[in-house]
């Protein structure tokens, strides 16, 4: 006996859009038995991650926080998936964007205005098109795998920021730590909410959310987009270019990362280091799968996937486990996701096989 996964004749759109429900419903499921197995009480234990960072003012506005640079990642990404070019590198683009603002601030030190917090934006943009323009000439030119391509230039942009905090760009006031000098005043965003961290890239991200909606929805070039996507053939028989779309998803996408990069370093961090990001520009692959790849959908997952970051610190500080968990539910999140995927378009089949007797 034999099990195989057999197509299904049609799939259920209300199932395609109920599987992130079901799957955050097995994340919990299994994250009550992972607890157990750790000698730890489960319902506190989620308690401690899903609910008490909503509980004041502030952890909301670290919600949004983490939040912020997740939406503008997985906004860029889906746009690439749709077209079925696989961007595995946000986080190097997302980095090499921190890179080219900071560069800026930098460069301006002490001379800047209210011209800077917009060109270190337009800069961050277009550091990450830049990093994302790499495996887009490769791919096109040269047929290279851009899955591969894009995701070791993550390491290489890593490189070259701590080469940069160490060596050239390190603060002389910063007492010989791996850090460039805070940026001024006009190269930092304001905050919205006295007594939180909660800062102006918020509306960074929801006027990013606008245009991409509007790009698929809108456009003719969204428009081809996501047929090359889901109709290759089709796509090619209308005389669309796969290579533009390649170069219109790989732009996008590094754009969005580079701006997350930006972001985080204007608002959160206020200068460069070593570390910029926790790994948003991974997590926002997950986010953009669990939002459909459809820009509403990749808010609500953003939101979730920033409270799993929160609830990771929650329990760390709370009940002394390891911030290794946070990566743990990721995994379990994107796991129950595509096996549900895989469920809605194929169902598991029983098939017996007949061995035959040697003569």
């Amino acid at each position: 006996m034999q099990l195989r996964l057999e197509q299904r004749q049609s799939t259920s759109r209300a199932m395609q859009y109920a599987t992130p429900v079901i799957a955050a419903g097995l994340t919990m499921i299994a994250g009550i038995a992972l607890f157990g197995v750790l000698g730890t009480d489960p319902f506190l234990a989620l308690y401690t991650f899903f609910i008490q960072p909503l509980t004041s003012l502030y952890s909301i506005g670290e919600l949004l926080i983490k939040a912020t640079p997740l939406l503008l990642c997985a906004l860029g990404l889906s746009v690439g998936f749709k077209g079925n070019v696989w961007n595995i590198g946000a986080e190097g683009q997302l980095t090499m964007g921190a890179i080219a603002s900071g560069g800026l601030a930098l460069a301006v030190y002490a001379q800047d205005g209210p011209w800077l917090l917009p060109l270190m934006l337009l800069a961050g943009a277009l550091g990450g098109m830049a990093w994302a323009a790499i495996p887009a000439f490769l791919r096109t030119r040269f047929n290279a795998n851009e899955i591969l391509v894009s995701l070791m230039l993550t390491y290489v942009a890593v490189q070259i920021l701590g080469h940069l905090v160490h060596g050239p760009w390190r603060s002389p006031e910063g007492f010989n730590f791996p850090e460039t000098r805070t940026f001024g005043d006009w190269g930092q965003l304001p905050i919205l909410v006295e007594g939180t961290r909660l800062h102006a890239g918020v509306f960074v991200a929801l006027l990013v959310f606008l245009a991409v909606w509007l790009f698929l929805s809108r456009s003719f070039q969204g428009f081809k987009v996501t047929v090359a996507g889901q109709a290759p053939a089709a796509a090619a028989y209308a005389g669309f270019s796969n290579k533009s779309v390649v170069w219109v998803s790989l732009m996008i996408s590094g754009a969005t990362a580079g701006l997350a990069g930006t972001v985080e370093v204007m608002g959160t961090i206020q200068q460069l280091q070593p570390v910029i990001s926790p790994g948003y520009g991974f997590a926002a692959i997950i986010v953009a799968f669990l939002g459909r790849l459809h820009p509403v959908g990749v808010v609500l997952a953003s939101l979730l996937m920033s409270l799993m970051y929160l609830g990771g610190e929650s329990l760390q500080m709370s009940m002394n486990l390891p911030l290794a968990v946070t990566g743990v539910f990721q995994g379990l999140l994107l796991f129950f996701v595509l096996g549900s995927d895989v469920l809605v378009r194929y169902r598991i089949r029983l098939v017996r096989t007949h061995q035959t007797e040697p003569a």
